[in-house]
Formats: C-alpha cells, structure tokens, sequence
C-alpha cells in the first residue's frame, strides 16, 4: 500500500530550510582566510547552487530514526563534496565534456582543465577531513565515524559510483545495446550508491535500529534508481532554462538510458513504480519519515 506524506507536510518549506543549513556549513567549512585560486576553484563549483539532494536525504535520514539531524550535518556536507568532485570530473573533456552545470559554465570552462581536476580531488579528500575530523567524532562514537567513513568510500569508490562511471563510459563506446538488467546495475552504482550511503549513514548518525537501517536501504535504492531513471527521461523531454544544462545530450553520445532501450513511456512507469515500492520500505515509520516520503514523489516529478 502506497502511504503518502501528511498534507500538512510542506517538502518546498522543508527542502529551502535544509538548503539554507547546508550551504552555511558548506560555506564553513571552504572558509580561507587568503583564498588560493584551488579554493576559488572549489567554492565555485561546491556554493552554485544545485538540488542537496544526497545532504538533505542524509539529515532527513538521520530525523526518520529520531535523531539530531544537526549531528549529521558534517556527514551531509562531505556527501556533497564527493557528489560535487563527480560532477567536476564527470563534466570534464575525457568525460562528457559538457559545459554547462547548475547554469553556469562547468569549473574546467570557468578555470582550466587542470584547476578543474585539482579541485575535484581537494573536495574528495576535504570530505573525508571533514568526517574524520574531531569536531565530529565528538558528537559521533568513533567506532560509528568509522562504519560511516567505510559506508561511503565504499558507494564513491570502485565499488560504487566510480564502477557505474565506468561501466557508463564502456556502454557508450559499445556497438550492441546494453541489456536492461545491466543497464539497472549501472545506474545503481553510478548513481543509486552515493544516494543509498546518504539516507543510510544519516541513520546511523541517528542510532537507528538494525531494522530501521534495512529498511532505509531498500528505500534508497528504489529512490536511487529512480533518480537516474528520471534524469534519462528529463534528457530527453527537460527545459534546458529550468534544468541549468543541456538537454539531448545522451543521445548525442549514443549513452544507454532507459529511454533508448525501452521508451518514453515504459521508463516513466518503471520510475512510478520504484518510487511506489520505495515509499512501501516506509510503511514502519511515522511522520518522522514523511520527508523522505514527499522527496521519493518529487524525485519523479521534478523539472530539474
């Protein structure tokens, strides 16, 4: 049975208010006192704005389990700057060379190539600073900093989205479609890992029972997958202005999406249906989750 979220509940208030908390701490946390260009770099493309998805499904996480969404927070801004590293390098010449994020020119268009790689790097380790830091293992028992840590390495890594970028860049160079079932592990790693380790290691910041955790797994990876499920679909039938980047693009790549493998039509159901069996995963929690309940419907009918 699909339970929606109160109707009280309002996920544009909510998601403007995390934003809000999110981009104050990223903005800490790439505080210099004498700015270096790297650093510019890496403010540049970390404060442009963008959806905080993974963020905000990490605090929302942490608060469907009971806990301080407070206490997740450097967790949400790490989640970021891996997230934010990606797409520095997914945007890269070698990559898909685009030149438009967030609706401005990509960090290697606005600097240099160079300065583009070099600031993806910075945030990928800064993240882990960050998580090892002791600010946060202050509030966080260290043995659970470090299942954190081993958590989201793990969904960046090889294991993980970097894996799916890879398995992405094979399937384009391919002659022959790529079957759907692979198509679904490739998204699922490309994209669904980070989204998975985010809900995930925002409830176990919460202290979240074993049950609970198993739950918010099956969760976000339906979510996850229908996330990129989505993206394919807005590829093709997005507004560019609303989008802050190129559309058609996948097909100018000759990329595998669920489109190009099964339609239009089919891939919007597939996402109608991983999203019905995410917010089924939640049929244990009360309103504590309804965050995480409105945001699995505006994964699917977002313009962005």
């Amino acid at each position: 049975m699909r339970i929606l979220p109160t109707k009280m509940f309002d996920l544009k208030e909510y998601l403007n208010k995390q934003r809000r908390m999110i981009d104050a701490a990223l903005d800490r946390f790439l505080e210099s006192a004498s700015p270096t260009r790297i650093i510019e770099a890496m403010r540049y493309a970390v404060m442009s704005g963008g959806k905080r998805l993974r963020p905000v499904l990490c605090l929302a996480g942490c608060e469907a389990v009971g806990g301080d969404p407070n206490r997740a927070m450097p967790v949400a801004c790490a989640l970021e700057m891996i997230h934010t590293y990606s797409l520095i390098h997914d945007d890269l010449p070698a990559m898909d060379d685009d030149n438009l994020r967030r609706g401005r020119p990509t960090c290697h268009i606005a600097f240099d190539e160079a300065t583009a790689i070099l600031a993806g790097d910075a945030l990928l380790t800064l993240a882990f600073t960050v998580l090892s830091s002791r600010s946060f293992r202050a509030d966080v028992p260290t043995g659970d900093c470090l299942e954190i840590i081993s958590m989201i390495s793990s969904s960046a890594g090889y294991q993980g989205m970097v894996e799916g970028q890879m398995r992405d860049m094979l399937a384009e160079r391919s002659a022959e479609p790529l079957p759907v079932a692979d198509l679904e592990i490739l998204h699922s790693l490309k994209t669904g890992a980070l989204i998975q380790a985010s809900v995930c290691s925002g409830a176990w910041v919460g202290q979240g029972s074993p049950d609970a955790v198993a739950s918010l797994k099956i969760y976000s990876q339906k979510i996850g997958l229908a996330f990129q499920v989505a993206d394919d679909i807005l590829n093709v039938e997005g507004d560019p202005a609303i989008m802050g980047k190129q559309v058609g693009t996948d097909r100018d790549r000759s990329k595998m999406t669920y489109p190009s493998l099964i339609g239009l039509a089919e891939s919007k159901a597939v996402a109608s249906r991983l999203i019905s069996e995410a917010i089924a995963a939640l049929e244990s929690f009360d309103h504590r989750a309804d965050p995480l309940r409105a945001i699995a419907e505006y994964i699917i009918h977002r313009k962005r």
